[in-house]
């Protein structure tokens, strides 16, 4: 019953699915108790798995192994049970090694944060052992969230998962880092207010508004998104040697072969986010309102990030559009925002111009580099407590708005997802 945990619990009474089973750790058992009076709050897991026909494990993708290992043995017989971790492989595993024969497994990702409403966006169902009957029962439930149910296997989720979250992910978090780096709140900067670096800028603060572990698991679990990360990290180092030397021709060379590569069917296509959306929101005012005399959006900027995405995936060979069915609002959007940069004539060659000759700029894609650089380590070393302490040494840096980034993110999402 942690906040996936309580959103589906929710979901699920008002849906009349009416005696739901719930636990959490038992010194919660009297708080969980006194917010869910509808719901029959047990004191462990034990209590919940012998007498529920489905059921659900909402635990961190680290403690998957542990916790079914404890609870799974006092599973009922026949029951279906699934998970909402975001790597499936080590979730299946410690269901097979730990659940009784009998059990069915229906396991789910909802590829969403919990302050997102699920109707609409996609979520994973995964059929990995289970009768008809069983799978459509699961289905019934779980299709009550309103969501876009997506059919995969384990290994497809995770595979895909990789490559929409791993490196999009990581570009956020490195933007966060290196803002906190230059001590430099964007909002308040004329750098950064407006257009793409609206979205930007929401959706950073999303990112570290939300708990650590929410993106810890799939990027030290899933093996596939090293391979992302990697490669991204190695994007943006290389993007940035060019720069700094001004090799001009390569470093054009290099982006318009990976625009010429991602973006090669997308003027078919109409752009994923229009202009009116992405000045819209912002965090500019009444705190962040620039100086007397700037003009907002006036001064250049290299978006290196979104250059060295589209090198990544040029790169790896991905093509970012054929995900787009398990998309989540921050890959959408990062999407989008690439798009509009990309497809856009006067707008990348700006960019261009910027990241070659702009010396103000240095200081700033410098400090991007080694935020980029430093999370791949850290990822790729596979430590959580140093994944853990970098995240949240980032989180108390912009402590103070990330409410309002998480509400702000929200309307763009909500906006984006109506027009959809």
């Amino acid at each position: 019953m942690g906040d996936m945990g309580k959103l589906y619990a929710r979901i699920f009474y008002q849906a009349g699915w009416t005696k739901i089973n719930v636990c959490d750790l038992p010194d919660k058992y009297d708080t969980l108790k006194a917010e869910f009076p509808n719901l029959n709050v047990l004191e462990n897991g034990h209590l919940v798995s012998r007498r529920s026909d489905f059921i659900i494990y909402s635990v961190e993708a680290k403690f998957i192994d542990q916790v079914v290992k404890q609870y799974g043995p006092s599973t009922k017989v026949g029951a279906i049970v699934g998970g909402q971790t975001s790597v499936k492989a080590p979730e299946i595993k410690a269901f097979e090694a730990y659940l009784p024969p009998d059990v069915q497994i229906v396991t789910c990702h909802s590829m969403h944060g919990p302050s997102v409403s699920p109707k609409g966006q996609p979520l994973i169902l995964i059929r990995h052992r289970a009768t008809d009957a069983a799978f459509r029962l699961a289905e019934r439930i779980l299709g009550t969230t309103g969501s876009s149910l997506v059919y995969l296997t384990a290994a497809d989720h995770d595979r895909i998962t990789a490559d929409t979250q791993a490196a999009t992910h990581l570009a956020f978090k490195a933007m966060g880092t290196a803002w906190q780096t230059r001590t430099a709140y964007p909002w308040r900067d004329p750098r950064y207010v407006g257009g793409i670096d609206n979205v930007k800028v929401a959706m950073t603060l999303r990112i570290y508004s939300n708990k650590w572990h929410v993106y810890g698991g799939l990027a030290l679990l899933n093996p596939a998104a090293r391979v992302q990360i990697q490669q991204y990290a190695k994007s943006v180092e290389e993007l940035f040697s060019l720069m700094i030397q001004e090799r001009g021709d390569e470093f054009r060379a290099r982006v318009l072969k990976g625009r010429a590569y991602v973006f090669a069917d997308a003027q078919m296509r109409p752009l994923l986010l229009a202009d009116t959306l992405l000045d819209q929101y912002t965090l500019s005012t009444p705190t962040g309102t620039p100086e007397a005399g700037a003009k907002v959006g006036a001064l250049p900027n290299s978006h290196l990030s979104l250059l060295a995405m589209v090198d990544c995936w040029y790169q790896l060979q991905l093509n970012p559009y054929h995900h787009l069915i398990c998309q989540t609002p921050p890959f959408r959007l990062w999407l989008g925002i690439t798009e509009f940069l990309f497809r856009n004539d006067v707008l990348l060659e700006q960019a261009i111009q910027a990241a070659l000759y702009c010396k103000e700029l240095r200081s700033d894609d410098l400090a991007f580099v080694a935020a980029a650089s430093g999370w791949a380590q850290t990822i790729l070393q596979g430590h959580f407590d140093s994944y853990q302490a970098r995240f949240e040494a980032t989180q108390a840096f912009f402590k103070d708005q990330l409410d309002a980034g998480r509400k702000l993110s929200a309307q763009i999402i909500e906006t984006v997802a109506s027009h959809l």
